[in-house]
């Protein structure tokens, strides 16, 4: 089994699309009413919106796959979180899956230290993740690489709002 990470480009549209919302369903489908969770991933991991990332020229998004199948991604670019310390020039980790079936054996870490590097390409600078309240094991992960929570929102799926933190490094 080979196992290649690449940028993914403006073509790969359907296949991010459809990954992102199977990931975010197998990770949190449990949490959210049917109807929250179709709005939700039509708006969060539609085509139309795929392909807007894709094109944004300071965004990038790499596909790990396995025997050209895709089983991860990770989407980075300038932050956007809802804190009064974000500057244009700061960069957030906006997302990071991979497969339950595929997880584990470093496949999140080398999509997450790829995003991370891409992001400081030019030089460090200020990062940030936003992640679920009871996401502890990212949380945990997220401490160990320097990230520090410096505040809290709430994010919308459907007509549920998700206790976020927002963590900071640099």
């Amino acid at each position: 089994m080979s196992t290649t990470l690449r940028r993914a480009v403006l073509e790969d549209a359907e296949t991010l699309s459809a990954l992102g919302a199977r990931t975010f369903s197998e990770t949190f489908a449990h949490l959210y009413p049917p109807q929250d969770l179709e709005t939700f991933l039509a708006y969060a991991y539609g085509l139309e919106r795929t392909r807007a990332d894709l094109a944004h020229p300071d965004k990038a998004t790499w596909i790990l796959e396995l025997d050209s199948q895709a089983i991860g991604y990770a989407l980075a670019g300038p932050c956007d979180l809802p804190h009064p310390d974000v500057a244009s020039d700061h960069g957030e980790l906006k997302r990071i899956y991979v497969l339950k079936d595929h997880q584990g054996g470093g496949r999140g870490s080398l999509l997450l230290n790829t995003a991370l590097d891409w992001l400081e390409k030019d030089g460090p600078r200020p990062l940030w993740i936003g992640v679920w309240s009871e996401n502890h094991g990212a949380q945990r992960l997220y401490g160990r690489m320097g990230f520090e929570k410096v505040g809290e929102y709430f994010f919308p799926v459907g007509e549920i709002r998700d206790l976020e933190f927002i963590l900071r490094r640099g």
